[in-house]
């Protein structure tokens, strides 16, 4: 009796195998198994790396070029370290807006040089929580948050400058 139960549940594994093999890819891999397939034909995988480099290099380019514009799309001068680092949230401007569309980050265009240098100390120290802000002010020293605050603390007057050229 034990060695016919014993059969039995050898031929029901056997069969419970044979139909997971017959099913395929997702039963043996998925996606993870479709890149072991693909690593051993190297010029595939090559290509796959290649394309990865290119895709980041594109992004990379399209990135350039929006700061680019975006520096170069406001109605007074800023500088390049504020084109790189603050346009893309606060606007050309620093009004929060782009095209008319808020941005991610709020309104600088306004605020004193003292006010905006103590939140920009706030935020490196971590006093003031914001991830994006954080990252971006780790490196600088105060003297390079100083000169942030004070380009921002002139842009009422560099804005007033410029509607006079006008």
């Amino acid at each position: 009796m034990k060695n016919t139960i014993v059969a039995v549940l050898v031929l029901l594994i056997v069969a419970v195998g044979g139909w997971v093999a017959s099913k395929g890819g997702a039963y043996n891999g998925g996606e993870h198994g479709k890149v072991i397939a693909d690593i051993g034909n190297k010029t595939n995988a090559k290509s796959v790396v290649e394309k990865e480099k290119d895709d980041r290099q594109k992004e990379n380019d399209e990135l350039s070029a929006l700061r680019d514009k975006a520096g170069n799309a406001g109605a007074f001068e800023v500088s390049q370290a504020y084109k790189s680092k603050c346009a893309s949230c606060h606007g050309v401007n620093g009004s929060g807006f782009q095209n008319g569309k808020p941005m991610m980050g709020p309104k600088l265009f306004g605020q004193t040089s003292d006010v905006i240098f103590k939140k920009l100390l706030d935020f490196k120290s971590g006093r003031k929580e914001n991830v994006v802000m954080k990252g971006l002010l780790l490196h600088l020293e105060e003297a390079d948050l100083k000169t942030f605050a004070d380009e921002i603390g002139e842009f009422p007057a560099r804005a007033a400058a410029a509607a006079a050229k006008e």
